[in-house]
């Protein structure tokens, strides 16, 4: 199934322009506080695509496997990634 990642994408894009500020700041010697505000900016950023990847993950590909006999492996895929997160 193929899923549709623009939203995912336009995140992505968002803070692939904010870490090409961050790191302008960074060169310029810009406030460090200024800077660690956008880092946290573009943390959040990439936590929401990624919650919208594995979203999508789980309405589609976990769902098929259901009936395709993967659940099991979709399933541990899922708990590795939660494992990641809470470490």
């Amino acid at each position: 199934m193929k899923h549709d990642h623009q939203a995912s994408i336009n995140l992505l894009k968002t803070a692939k322009g904010q870490i090409e500020a961050i790191i302008r700041m960074t060169e310029e010697d810009r406030y460090c506080v200024d800077i660690a505000n956008q880092i946290l900016a573009v943390e959040s950023l990439l936590k929401k695509a990624n919650l919208q990847i594995l979203k999508q993950h789980l309405d589609s590909c976990v769902r098929e496997s259901l009936t395709d006999g993967t659940y099991e492996e979709k399933t541990q895929e899922i708990i590795n990634i939660i494992n990641k997160y809470v470490k």
